[in-house]
């Protein structure tokens, strides 16, 4: 008799964090849900990585339609046209016009519901020590409270662990991880901008080929003509 395997739902952007993610738990044996998120962003070019990247580890993808709640939230660079995405180094002064207040949890509780639905194990988020400075729901409070709130809303019904495993590892980490588990970059999508290449200017470019760089790593991307950079 084959036994099931266990279920991690991932909150997946496509990037390369949540792709590593999804390559990391499928290492650890078990079944994929890959949920993605469009909330009006302007890098929707991201749902189209995830898109393939399921296909690539033969995964269960759905696209979650948080537009409306998105068209609610002005002043974020990522979703108000109004306001410039900023470039260089991706540190705090720069990129808090990057945030969407609680995107974060809004995505993890949406993925919690869904996965005490179907009797999932996990719920994983590609969230890591990089992020901290800029975003709140990226943080170790964020996480533990993420998981107390978890479980007392799914008293008596399936409750699935909340995971996030990169938490205290850099981009330059997760960038080895990736590549030892040999994930698929060159599908993956970080560029904010969301254009047809990756603007190679953004702080989230920057900070992709800082990752790639300092854990000597061949950068798979193709970055728009006259983005180089200084890393």
């Amino acid at each position: 008799m084959t036994l099931a395997r266990p279920l991690a739902v991932l909150a997946f952007s496509g990037g390369m964090d949540s792709t590593t993610l999804a390559a990391h738990y499928q290492g650890l044996g078990y079944d994929l849900l890959l949920l993605s998120f469009d909330y009006g962003q302007r890098h929707a070019r991201e749902l189209d990585a995830a898109r393939r990247i399921a296909d690539h580890y033969r995964a269960e993808h759905h696209v979650v339609d948080l537009t409306s709640v998105g068209a609610l939230m002005p002043g974020s660079a990522l979703t108000d046209r109004t306001v410039d995405v900023p470039e260089g180094h991706y540190a705090e002064a720069s990129m808090r016009s990057t945030v969407v207040p609680n995107r974060n949890a809004i995505m993890a509780n949406v993925a919690a519901g869904i996965a005490s639905a179907r009797g999932a194990a996990v719920v994983a988020l590609g969230i890591h020590a990089g992020d901290h400075a800029v975003y709140p729901d990226c943080r170790p409070p964020f996480l533990d409270a993420l998981q107390r709130s978890v479980t007392a809303a799914l008293t008596g019904f399936p409750t699935p662990t909340v995971e996030a495993p990169f938490i205290y590892q850099t981009k330059t980490d997760i960038a080895r991880r990736g590549s030892e588990l040999g994930v698929p970059f060159a599908l993956t999508w970080s560029c904010y901008q969301g254009g047809a290449l990756h603007c190679g200017r953004c702080g989230t470019c920057v900070e992709r080929r800082e990752a790639f760089n300092d854990a000597g790593l061949t950068d798979p991307t193709h970055y728009a003509t006259g983005s180089e950079v200084t890393v």
